[in-house]
This record gives structure tokens, C-alpha cells and sequence, in this order.
């Protein structure tokens, strides 16, 4: 009986292995300038202060925390220069699809809803500043939908 549960969980935990191992290898298909602007975001802070956040958004950085150290450093996200929803939304798309990601679609959506928050709040200059050089249907959209978010978690 211990041989045949050996001999399940180990190519499970070479599989995890594998996954996790290939999804840190993409980065090394990045050019230099991204390597170097990844850099640049990992050496950062490695978590936010969620506390005073709305309980459901506190919820959200909890899946988020998980699901994203799969492949890379929580740092990343936290302090790259993304910060509209529609950059947030392109980047978790991209994440969700990576081997090894466990994202799925409500991961997704709690996680995009967390980092949309999370940005409007803590990099709220940095928002602001896109949005002053967004178009105005892209200002709108994305005003909306930050609007959208808080009103779903600021009940």
C-alpha cells in the first residue's frame, strides 16, 4: 500500500516541480529592458498593508498572495507600473494562462478586483496620471470601472 501511494505522489510532485519550474523559466525569455523593469519591481516591497481595506478586498489579497507567488515574487505586481483596470485585466489574463498559474476564471476576477483596488488606492497618483494622458473614452472606462469595484466591496 505505501509503494502504490509512492508511486502516485511522486510524479504529482515532479509534475508540480516541472510546472512551477517552467513558468519561472519564461523569464528567461524576456529581453534585457523587461528583465531589467522586472527587476526593478521585485526589489520592492513584497506585500501591502490590507487592514484598512474593505473585508472582501482583504479576501481578494489573500488569493492573490497564493496564486501569484506560484510563479514569481509577490513584489512584481506589487510595485509594477501597472495601474489601470485595463493593464490589470491584460496582465491576468496573461498570468492566468501560464503553466503552473492554478488561476482560474474566479480566481481571476478576485484577483483583478484586488489589484484594480489596491491601485487606486495606493498608487492613486499614479492612476491619475494615465488617466490624465488617457483618451476620453479610455479615462471613462476606466473611472467606471474603479467606481464599479469600490462600490462593490465599500458597502
Amino acid at each position: 500500500m505505501t509503494t502504490n501511494i509512492k508511486l502516485i505522489i511522486l510524479p504529482l510532485c515532479l509534475t508540480a516541480l516541472t510546472l512551477t519550474g517552467s513558468a519561472r523559466a519564461a523569464d528567461d525569455q524576456l529581453d534585457e529592458a523587461t528583465k531589467a523593469r522586472v527587476a526593478k519591481f521585485e526589489q520592492g516591497a513584497a506585500s501591502v498593508d490590507v487592514s484598512h481595506y474593505p473585508s472582501g478586498i482583504q479576501e481578494n489579497y489573500e488569493v492573490f498572495s497564493q496564486k501569484c507567488t506560484q510563479c514569481h515574487r509577490l513584489s512584481r505586481p506589487i510595485n509594477s507600473d501597472y495601474a489601470l483596470p485595463a493593464e490589470w485585466e491584460r496582465y491576468v489574463k496573461r498570468m492566468m494562462h501560464k503553466p503552473g498559474s492554478g488561476i482560474n476564471g474566479g480566481d481571476a476576477k478576485k484577483i483583478f478586483d484586488f489589484l484594480v483596488y489596491d491601485s487606486s488606492v495606493r498608487k492613486k497618483a499614479m492612476v491619475d496620471d494615465k488617466l490624465a494622458k488617457a483618451t476620453p473614452e479610455e479615462k471613462a472606462a476606466a473611472e467606471a470601472k474603479i467606481k464599479e469595484i469600490h462600490a462593490k466591496y465599500e458597502k
